[in-house]
């Protein structure tokens, strides 16, 4: 056996072909490995962007969507209530969203990219709560100057129709608008910009 002569052209063949068997095995194993980083559908699907149909929103009336889990107010507000946004600056933390609570293409006092509807997300910016919605221009228990807004019952936070924070409560901040667009006149996709703010 000492004295065989070595086929070195089969064995070049044998160590290539074991060479691809093993990377394609490496693969194999690799692949499912680096999917389970990606989000699942469910995941995907949770934090896809959302088509609301406001078309039959009343004036004055409230619509809640939900994106990402979280509920968001779609309000229709009326000219009285927007003549009265100016007015409430003096009572408010933020009256000029200063703090970045909204996407650089809301701006304001109407906070909003037409002034008629108003796009938040409706989670108290103290604990999480979600505020009630009291549109009326008239005198609340929790308020006997109420111009309209969202009043939080857990601890008491006020916001205008505009989602903007009252001095002397609880929460800090403004309540937050998210991304969106029109697509047109009756609907509107909560979870993208509009393409000219790109």
């Amino acid at each position: 056996m000492a004295n065989e002569v070595v086929d070195h052209g089969r064995r070049r063949f044998l160590t290539a072909t074991t060479s691809v068997v093993g990377g394609v095995g490496v693969v194999a194993a690799v692949v499912p490995f680096i999917k389970s980083w990606e989000p699942s559908e469910r995941a995907k699907a949770a934090g896809a962007p959302v088509m609301a149909d406001i078309g039959k929103i009343e004036l004055g009336q409230k619509v809640d969507y939900a994106w990402r889990g979280l509920p968001v107010f779609v309000v229709r507000r009326t000219k009285d209530q927007l003549a009265v946004l100016p007015s409430l600056a003096p009572r408010l933390v933020d009256p000029n969203s200063e703090v970045d609570q909204q996407p650089t293409y809301i701006k304001g006092p109407a906070r909003s990219i037409k002034p008629e509807w108003l796009v938040l997300i409706g989670i108290c910016t103290h604990l999480g709560c979600v505020p009630e919605f009291f549109p009326q221009i008239k005198p609340e228990p929790f308020d006997p100057n109420w111009k309209g807004g969202f009043f939080c019952p857990c601890h008491k936070s006020r916001y205008d129709l505009s989602g903007r924070v009252f001095s002397g409560v609880p929460a800090p901040k403004n309540l937050q608008v998210p991304p969106y667009h029109f697509v047109d006149d009756t609907h509107i996709q909560i979870g993208v910009d509009p393409k000219e703010a790109g």
